[in-house]
């Protein structure tokens, strides 16, 4: 993912820049599902409501099967670890592949996304996502991505045993592991990047889906122990105050929007196509960020209590967008 700059509302920090630099407000020129099409609020609940399920034990340790595995670039064999590891959690699930090759500048590289889609009786699909490589350039580091591909991977495997078996009267609702996302170069270079969801938004808009995703919500970088998720400024805003309102709902609004500017991150991709989308990410992982993309985003930095705010954050924003 690629940040321009955050800052903390609260105090007027300066910005805050990292090692994507560009203007990363002007490569989204669409605020999709703009105010004047947000679906009516849902009224505010005085009290704290019972959380959705989510077992963030059992989170934590898909997180660290995944991280054991070792790096995983695109290409490698460890890669290929995971992609296996992955389809065996949603074994029996209704799982879609959408498989393709590109060229870049590094060589010629397969590309796996993988889909697990849980039926709904409301017509339109909510979509949830999150990469799960890791950086070609960082391939010869033990770069395992803890936080950065593993924790939101791992989220949506919980999220899965929660949909699993149980009669869904709202939207379908479709997990994504979208591959590819980290750019093949460093610093971030847009044009090697984000493959995945490039490639299942173009895919998606030909054969008539896009038209029928109400919600994209992407996870990224979302385990770490001292859990602050930033307002992305390029997100499209109901859904994002949608968000905001699950999290107060569920007395977890310290945990949410008190840095705010833009990302590029998978959701760019749906964004740019009318798209309502929200990007969740944390991404102050240790001070200045200095654990982001090195051989330090390991196990031992997350929590699984992030992980529990995250999911049912979600959890609860699903429901909200069903009632609408």
């Amino acid at each position: 993912m690629k940040l321009a700059s955050i800052v903390g509302i609260a105090v007027l920090l300066a910005s805050v820049g990292c090692s994507k630099p560009k203007n990363a407000a002007a490569a989204i020129t669409t605020d999709a599902g703009s105010q004047s099409s947000a679906p009516n609020a849902v009224p505010a609940s005085s009290d704290p409501v019972v959380p959705p399920a989510f077992d963030s034990s059992r989170a934590m340790q898909y997180v660290k099967e995944i991280v054991a595995v070792g790096p995983r670039p695109i290409g490698s064999v460890n890669h290929i670890k995971v992609e296996k590891y992955i389809l065996s959690q949603i074994k029996g699930d209704d799982v879609e592949r959408d498989d393709f090759e590109i060229n870049a500048s590094e060589g010629h590289f397969p590309i796996h996304n993988i889909i697990a889609k849980f039926p709904g009786a409301k017509d339109g699909i909510i979509v949830i996502a999150s990469h799960y490589d890791t950086n070609w350039p960082l391939r010869n580091i033990n770069y395992v991505g803890a936080n950065d591909g593993a924790s939101s991977s791992a989220l949506l495997l919980e999220i899965a045993n929660q949909l699993r078996g149980k009669k869904n009267e709202g939207y379908s609702v479709w997990l994504l592991w979208d591959d590819g996302e980290e750019s093949m170069r460093l610093p971030w270079y847009d044009p090697e990047s984000l493959y995945g969801v490039r490639h299942l938004a173009d895919k998606w808009q030909a054969d008539g889906t896009l038209k029928k995703i109400k919600a994209f919500i992407l996870e990224d970088m979302i385990g770490d122990s001292i859990l602050n998720i930033d307002r992305d400024t390029s997100s499209t805003r109901w859904l994002q105050d949608l968000v905001g309102d699950a999290a107060t709902r569920l007395g977890y609004q310290s945990h949410f929007f008190a840095r705010e500017g833009p990302i590029v991150d998978d959701h760019a991709a749906f964004l740019s196509r009318g798209v309502p989308s929200v990007d969740l990410i944390d991404f102050e992982y240790g001070y200045n960020n200095v654990f982001w993309h090195t051989a330090e985003d390991t196990v031992d930095k997350l929590s699984p209590k992030s992980l529990a705010i995250v999911g049912t954050v979600t959890l609860e924003t699903v429901g909200l967008l069903n009632q609408h």
